[in-house]
């Protein structure tokens, strides 16, 4: 998925009505107004069906990635089951042929002003990741569920502080993690759970993307630790491939029976242009219980590895394409195609209409991957690595830089559970390592092949 959200640095964060105001408008609203007639109509076809009203959505980031969400939302709105009421961006939506905006979907450009004129009963949130705290909670006051993209916040203390509001208001929070609805990642999960696998030694990830410089262009936060003196907190891991992370996370749950819990984060971070976050990154998570898990990813990649989940155990290993839901577990003579996603939206909807649906990606167990943002966010600015490891290919804002080598040192990295700088390679520098963590072993995957 693009990476670009919305077209907001701070869309109605810091000019709008109170948000007590807000909240007071929308309770006179949900208890005074009378539905138009065709609402009327929609709702009593739904109830004389014995199926939910059309849910009222809006959708804060309409353009970027937000498309996509449009695209979502106007499949789900065609069926009946949702009304696009409210659209919030800072420019005009972008046309997208395949989610037209419905004739009596109202554009804001403040989240604050839609949600005190249109009270919706779900909030779609894809703007900048510094962005998502305050227009949550501010749709969690007025009343609405969420579905926020990811990364959900920037930091545990903001995690906390959104769960606390979700809690005061009853609302519910999905993330945008929406490959945690793969049927292969349950397949996946289920064999792990099943032993399969034997006994879990090791979890990880490597992915080897490409990213031009007119990806860094894009907006005023891509490439930003920081922008007007607030924390952004973009990068490789926070950003593109942070589905890559949660993936492993998932896995780690189906082994240690719940959420993990980070004893230490290690972290070696890189870049290769005059940027403030990583494009390059490899890190380990030691969990108080279960095994390591390793990411080792990259945006200056020299071929291009779509993503995989590696699950190393004594008794076999098992190799999750998460992009595609390919998965190979042992036993496979090869990798295989598992249809099946659930849209994190679609999802949303059922738990609303019935709580014991459980929802795919609830804040709460999004709350490690927030763990690994907030150690990336204490790390130092990552290492520029020089020109002589470096590749350009093309011209213009299309040029893209290779490092060197970097496919095989992240490979090696996932297949040991060893850090670049563990294992020998020039370039490396010493991670940087959270309070509480300590070096540790890599796993030997000689005798844990796919069987």
């Amino acid at each position: 998925m693009s990476e670009r959200k919305g077209t907001f640095l701070t869309p109605g964060v810091e000019e709008g009505p109170p948000i007590n105001t807000v909240r007071a408008a929308a309770e006179d609203r949900r208890a005074a107004a009378a539905p138009a007639a065709g609402e009327d109509r929609r709702a009593a076809a739904a109830a004389a069906a014995g199926v939910a009203p059309a849910a009222r959505v809006a959708l804060v980031g309409a353009n970027g990635h937000g498309r996509w969400h449009r695209r979502v939302i106007g499949a789900l709105h065609d069926a009946g089951r949702v009304r696009l009421v409210a659209l919030v961006d800072t420019r005009p939506p972008e046309e997208e042929p395949t989610a037209p905006v419905p004739a009596d979907t109202r554009l804001f450009t403040d989240h604050r002003a839609m949600l005190a004129e249109v009270t919706p009963d779900v909030v779609v949130i894809c703007t900048p990741p510094h962005t998502h705290l305050p227009i949550a909670r501010d749709a969690a006051t007025a009343g609405a569920d969420l579905l926020l993209e990811k990364p959900p916040v920037l930091s545990s203390g903001e995690h906390e502080e959104l769960a606390g509001a979700l809690a005061t208001t009853g609302r519910v929070a999905q993330v945008g993690f929406q490959a945690l609805g793969s049927a292969a990642l349950t397949a996946l999960t289920e064999a792990v759970a099943a032993g399969r696998l034997g006994t879990v030694t090791g979890i990880a990830t490597v992915a080897a993307w490409q990213r031009p410089d007119a990806y860094y262009a894009r907006v005023p936060w891509a490439g930003r630790r920081f922008l007007d003196g607030r924390p952004v907190l973009d990068g490789a891991l926070a950003n593109p491939l942070a589905h890559a992370v949660m993936q492993c996370l998932a896995v780690a749950e189906a082994v240690g029976g719940g959420p993990v819990e980070p004893a230490g984060i290690e972290v070696e971070r890189y870049r290769v242009r005059p940027i403030e976050v990583d494009d390059t990154t490899v890190l380990r998570v030691r969990p108080r219980h279960g095994p390591p898990i390793v990411a080792a990813v990259t945006l200056a990649g020299e071929d291009f590895v779509a993503g995989e989940v590696i699950v190393t155990g004594s008794a076999g290993r098992a190799v999750l394409e998460y992009p595609t839901d390919r998965l190979l577990l042992p036993g496979d003579d090869a990798p295989r195609e598992v249809p099946g996603r659930r849209g994190l939206l679609e999802n949303l909807l059922a738990h609303r209409a019935d709580p014991r649906v459980p929802l795919i990606a609830p804040l709460a167990r999004t709350a490690p991957f927030t763990a690994v943002l907030t150690a990336l966010r204490a790390a130092p600015e990552p290492t520029l690595l020089g020109d002589g490891l470096v590749d350009a290919v093309g011209e213009g804002p299309q040029r893209v830089l290779r490092i060197r080598g970097v496919n095989e040192v992240l490979r090696r990295a996932a297949e040991r559970g060893a850090l670049p700088s563990e294992s020998g390679v020039g370039w490396a520098v010493p991670p940087w390592r959270t309070a509480a963590a300590a070096p540790t072993h890599p796993w030997r995957v000689d005798s844990a092949r796919a069987e």
